[in-house]
C-alpha cells in the first residue's frame, strides 16, 4: 500500500537531503555547532543534575508488542573468580543480551525507510543482517551534548499526564514552549513531556505501550522551522498510537529519520526532570546524551542527564 499524498506534502516541506552534503550521515546533528555547546554550557547556574533513563531490567518495558526487542536479559558469567591464583584479587563479571532500543534510547537514522530509501537518498538495501547498517550507523553520532529544552505539554495543559488519545500537536508546543518561557532555537534537544511514563513506572508494562499520546504527524514541521537537532519523549512509540491518520503507521519516525535526518528517543524518564524545572522556573539546561557507538547499529541505548 502507497503512502498517501498528506504524507509526501509533508515529506517536501520538511526534507533535508543534501543539506549538509550528498555523504552527510548525521543530518540535523550537524546544527550543534561549538557555539551552541558554549551557550548551552552558560545555562549551568547550580549543577544540579537529573538522570533521564529508566533502568535496564529482565522485566523492563518491552512486552513483545514490537518483535525482536527483547528486554536485557542480564546474566553473570563469573563471580568472584581469582584469575591469578589464590588469595589474588578476585573479579566478578557479566554479560548482557538485549534489543539496542528496549529501554531509553536513540532512533538511528537508519531504524525508518519508506520508497526503499533512508535518511539522504541511500538505499535501504544497505541495511544487512550480518553487517547492520552500512550508512548512517549509530556509532556515527560522536556525540550529543547541546542545550535541551523541557516541553512539558502536560503540565501546561495542567495536567499530570495527557489522555491516551492525545496527539501532541503544534499547538501543544506552542503553549509548553509559552509555558516554560523559553525559545525554542537551532541546535536544541527538545524533550517533549506526555506524563504517558508513570504507566509504565507504576508497573502497567502492557498499558504503557498501546493506546498511547504522542507526537501528531503536523510536529516534523514545527521542529523543522526551528532546526531542532533531535527530540526526546516519554513514550515507547515517540508518536500517537493507534495513528491519527488510519492505516498510516509511524508517518512521524519516517518524517523525522529518514525526509529530516533527525534522531528520536524514546521511553526517557521526564518525570524528576519537570519537578526540577518548575522548582527552579527554568527550562532549558545542559543535555549529554550520547548514544553508545554500537557500529552498524540503527539505535542504541542512552543514560542523559540534564545539568542545570
Amino acid at each position: 500500500m502507497s503512502l498517501p499524498a498528506v504524507f509526501y506534502d509533508m515529506a517536501k516541506r520538511v526534507n533535508n537531503w543534501g543539506r549538509w552534503g550528498e555523504r552527510d550521515e548525521i543530518g540535523t546533528l550537524n546544527l550543534i555547532t561549538d557555539e551552541v555547546v558554549r551557550d548551552a554550557v552558560s545555562t549551568v547556574r547550580t549543577g544540579r543534575r537529573v538522570p533521564l533513563a529508566v533502568p535496564l531490567r529482565q522485566e523492563g518495558i518491552q512486552t513483545g508488542m514490537i518483535p525482536g526487542r527483547v528486554n536485557p536479559l542480564h546474566t553473570m558469567v563469573s563471580i568472584n573468580v581469582e584469575l591469578f591464583g589464590p588469595g589474588a584479587v578476585a573479579s566478578s563479571d557479566d554479560a548482557v543480551t538485549m534489543g539496542l532500543q528496549a529501554g531509553t534510547h536513540w532512533d538511528g537514522l537508519a531504524h525508518i525507510s519508506h520508497g526503499g530509501k533512508i535518511y539522504n537518498g541511500r538505499p535501504a538495501s544497505s541495511i544487512t543482517a550480518h553487517g547492520g547498517a552500512a550508512c548512517h550507523g549509530i556509532e556515527k553520532v560522536r556525540h550529543i551534548v547541546s542545550r535541551g529544552v523541557l516541553l512539558d505539554v502536560a503540565r501546561a495543559r495542567g495536567v499530570e499526564r495527557l489522555a491516551t488519545g492525545h496527539a501532541v500537536g503544534p499547538e501543544d508546543l506552542d503553549a509548553a514552549e509559552e509555558f516554560a518561557g523559553v525559545a525554542v532555537r537551532t541546535g536544541d534537544v527538545v524533550l517533549v513531556r506526555t506524563g504517558q511514563i508513570q504507566v509504565y513506572l507504576a508497573g502497567a508494562r502492557r498499558a504503557y505501550g498501546h493506546p498511547s499520546p504522542g507526537l501528531s504527524f503536523r510536529t516534523p514541521e514545527w521542529f523543522h522551522a526551528r532546526d531542532v537537532a533531535a527530540v526526546a519523549n516519554d513514550t515507547l512509540t515517540f508518536e500517537i498510537v493507534p495513528p491519527e491518520i488510519t492505516g498510516l503507521w509511524l508517518p512521524v519516525h519516517a518524517l523525522d529519520l529518514v525526509e529530516m535526518g533527525m534522531p528520536q528517543g524514546q521511553s526517557w524518564n521526564l518525570e524528576e526532570l519537570s519537578q526540577v524545572c518548575a522548582e527552579e522556573g527554568r527550562y532549558a539546561f545542559l543535555l549529554a546524551a550520547t548514544p553508545e557507538p554500537f557500529a552498524g547499529g540503527t539505535g542504541s541505548p542512552v543514560a542523559p542527564v540534564a545539568v542545570l
